[in-house]
């Protein structure tokens, strides 16, 4: 039986990591793609291939269009017909109040988060639609609850970004819903992951709902949810997983 076959943009470390060991357990084939890691990288295709999957990482900048292109048509070369895609690179940048940031880091953030997150869609969409001759998939893009509170005195342009990502995902969901793409979002909480500058976790977790932070494999679940066949006719929507926020 054909395995489905998993890209995840972002996925050596954090959420999208979490992911791809959710994904490999559950039978898909995984590629990963990663920026600088190559250790923790072979460390989740090491993860993966021993859950019983096939599993490649691919150094790529997920900023470059051509870089992204590359690393769809690697994906596709070395596992077969990519079906599921999920964007999970993503920064926040240097904490601060919006009028106190760099124009370089507001650049950065829209740049990884937004600009990235619609190339790796689009290319995601030309493979996968049936009307360019694909065969069909989904795609997960991830937000962040900064989307919805605008994260004031800590990344204003982080949430921006996210939001972005929310009007992308309900945009494109449209576009090629009759084309056997399904489109979705998830939207984070405060996740126990290395985005967060050194402290901010310590500092937050008492004003969770909860009293902690999310696990990555906690919002993994959620993608995965959205990924599965059990979300046949989600199409166009934000999932929260937060913790109550």
């Amino acid at each position: 039986m054909k395995r489905p076959v998993v890209l995840i943009v972002g996925g050596s470390r954090g959420i999208g990591a979490a992911t791809a060991r959710l994904a490999a357990q559950a039978g898909y084939d995984v590629a990963i793609s990663f920026k600088r890691d190559a250790k923790a990288a072979a460390e989740v295709v090491a993860t993966a291939t021993a859950a019983g999957a096939r599993a490649i990482a691919i150094q790529a900048d997920a900023v470059s269009e051509s870089e992204i292109e590359r690393m769809f048509d690697d994906a596709s070369a070395a596992l077969g017909a990519i079906s599921h895609v999920v964007h999970s690179a993503g920064i926040v940048g240097k904490n601060s109040r919006l009028d106190h940031a760099s124009a370089e880091t507001i650049r950065e953030v829209i740049d990884v988060n937004l600009f990235g997150g619609l190339l790796c869609a689009r290319a995601a969409a030309r493979r996968m639609s049936r009307a360019n001759g694909g065969e069909g998939g989904a795609i997960v893009l991830i937000s962040s609850v900064a989307a919805v509170t605008g994260a004031p005195n800590e990344y204003v342009c982080y949430a921006a970004a996210k939001a972005g990502i929310e009007a992308a995902t309900r945009g494109l969901a449209r576009e090629v819903a009759k084309e056997g793409v399904r489109v979705n979002c998830l939207r984070p909480g405060t996740t126990a992951t290395d985005i967060h500058e050194p402290g901010r976790l310590d500092r937050v977790t008492p004003l969770l709902p909860m009293g902690r932070p999310g696990q990555p494999d906690e919002i993994a679940a959620g993608i995965m949810f959205l990924m599965s066949p059990a979300a046949s006719y989600v199409n166009g929507a934000v999932l929260t997983v937060s913790g109550g926020i």
